[in-house]
């Protein structure tokens, strides 16, 4: 699945998934093992307060592919993936939720939308006309309302910035993730935003999303702190011009 024996490194953010991290990891080290790629998972609990950290230790132990990093509190699912990204060694980077409603295997598609479109990231998106969603009404009405918001903020070039499963090559990271600053719910655009910034070309691919128990809640909390956390990316790339540093 990886071009030219290159390495790609999972990143995969999870918060009190004890009933289904110790599966997940080994069903993605699996899928991994028998498309024949080069790889390492990096999973990073995010200060879990349930028993998803020992899990997750626990393949580590048998796994030599597997590495476990721990927060020492919770500090948003951008933050993890920040900190996560600090030790990839592939040539990819791809980021995956650890409950897996994104299953690993759809990656094989994203490889193919890079190589066919030159592009140098690949995200899902739930607005693609072939994807499939199994996906609660609510989260559809607050994830149109949010494209719009972007759209017409960012003018950026997809569709959706917020969906979990995103393919990248290793240099976009490199340059980006530095000039990063957002930790919870805006930190997909703030990325996505910094990329297209930065000249890197975004391609969209279709998902097959199977909806189970998400990495947090979505509540009016979080809608107020996503909006506030994206109009200050856009202050900081619109006005402050911080991201040109």
């Amino acid at each position: 699945m990886v071009p030219d024996n290159k390495k790609i490194s999972i990143v995969m953010p999870a918060y009190n998934e004890e009933r289904h991290i110790y599966n997940n990891i080994l069903e993605t080290r699996q899928y991994f093992i028998d498309a024949g790629s080069l790889f390492e998972i990096i999973v990073v609990d995010d200060g879990s307060s349930d028993q998803t950290l020992s899990q997750a230790k626990m393949v580590m132990e048998k796994t030599p592919e597997v590495k476990v990093i721990s927060l020492s509190r919770n500090m948003g699912k951008g933050w993890a993936l920040r900190e996560g990204v600090s030790h990839v060694t592939g040539d990819y980077v791809a980021f995956i939720d650890s409950d897996l409603d994104l299953h690993p295997r759809q990656l094989s598609l994203f490889f193919d939308i890079m190589q066919a479109e030159n592009a140098d990231v690949v995200i899902g998106s739930k607005r693609h006309p072939d994807s499939k969603l199994n996906y609660p009404n609510n989260r559809k009405f607050i994830s149109n309302g949010y494209f719009f918001l972007v759209k017409y903020l960012f003018g950026l070039p997809i569709k959706d910035t917020q969906t979990g499963l995103k393919l990248f090559k290793t240099e976009v990271i490199k340059k980006v993730f530095p000039r990063i600053l957002v930790k919870r719910y805006a930190f997909d655009l703030e990325v996505l935003a910094v990329s297209n910034h930065d000249g890197f070309k975004i391609a969209e691919a279709p998902i097959v999303l199977e909806h189970h128990l998400k990495y947090g809640r979505i509540g009016f909390k979080a809608i107020w702190e996503t909006w506030w956390d994206t109009m200050a990316v856009f202050y900081r790339l619109k006005i402050l011009k911080y991201y040109d540093r």
